[in-house]
């Protein structure tokens, strides 16, 4: 499989999954267009051999910026992604590197 066939694959399993919560309101990650670059980044760590553990998805999730308010203000997407969100986040990836 190619790189991009892996990353569009992890994406799908993102996108599906994995959610940005504002005022209890849930934005799937494909909706808001960030599960692709989400999955560059994991696919990348996962191709140098960089063990997926929570620090990993949560320095991953910090340091993407998301604008607010029509950019006055960038927040951490991992303020974004509640904890159970994260969880569900890991898991994806940890099935997906035991599957590869």
């Amino acid at each position: 499989m190619s790189s991009s066939e892996t990353i569009e694959k992890l994406a799908a399993a993102i996108a599906e999954e994995v959610y940005i919560d504002i005022a209890n309101w849930h934005l799937y990650l494909n909706d808001a267009h960030l599960h692709i670059p989400l999955a560059e980044q994991f696919y990348l760590l996962m191709s140098d051999r960089t063990p997926i553990n929570q620090q990993v998805v949560t320095d991953v999730l910090t340091s993407i910026k998301i604008k607010v308010g029509g950019g006055q203000r960038e927040i951490p997407l991992s303020d974004l992604i509640p904890k159970i969100a994260q969880s569900r986040l890991l898991d994806i990836l940890e099935e997906f590197v035991t599957n590869q």
